[in-house]
């Protein structure tokens, strides 16, 4: 590094976590070797829920790395970059996927209904970003994405649970018209 110039790179996320609110792991993704074992990244994820779920701010300086972190009812949810990272690409990415997770739930963005979808969840978190690269921070794009692959699986492959509650829907709608 001549001068203090750091060379442009499109690897600007580091982590993607969403914890509950005993700061226990709900989804993760890790995109570099920082924290390579599991132990490590279950450490560094109570430390950082340490320091954050009392806070009343949205990004912290932490481990040296950038954090920034929204909580709501029972999750949290953080967007880790390095410490030379844009606080406002890590906030559209966070701002993405609380939005996306938000569409998805039906505004009822809560632990249980969370763990309920955690399927789209994760296909959310593959949608925003790939290997540390952004792919996309548009929060009603990323919801589309995700919403055609789970309506490509055939019936077969869905659970008893999809099934019904896919009944009740088109039941519901019959009656409404």
């Amino acid at each position: 590094m001549d001068g203090g110039i750091l060379e442009p790179s499109l690897y600007s996320v580091k982590a993607i976590a969403i914890l509950d609110n005993d700061g226990n792991r709900l989804i993760t993704k890790y995109y570099d070797e920082q924290f390579p074992t599991a132990k490590e990244q279950k450490q560094f994820e109570k430390n950082l829920f340490g320091k954050t779920h009392k806070a009343n701010s949205e990004i912290i300086m932490f481990e040296g790395l950038t954090c920034v972190y929204k909580s709501n009812v029972d999750l949290f949810f953080y967007v880790v970059g390095s410490s030379h990272e844009n606080e406002l690409i890590l906030a559209s990415v966070l701002n993405a996927l609380y939005d996306s997770i938000n569409q998805i739930l039906r505004k009822n963005v809560e632990k249980r209904s969370l763990l309920e979808n955690l399927d789209a969840a994760f296909l959310v978190v593959d949608e925003i970003c790939d290997g540390g690269i952004v792919l996309d921070s548009d929060a009603s794009s990323i919801v589309q994405k995700v919403s055609i692959r789970s309506e490509d699986t055939p019936l077969g492959e869905h659970t008893m649970s999809q099934v019904l509650q896919s009944a009740k829907e088109q039941i519901k709608w019959s009656l409404l018209k």
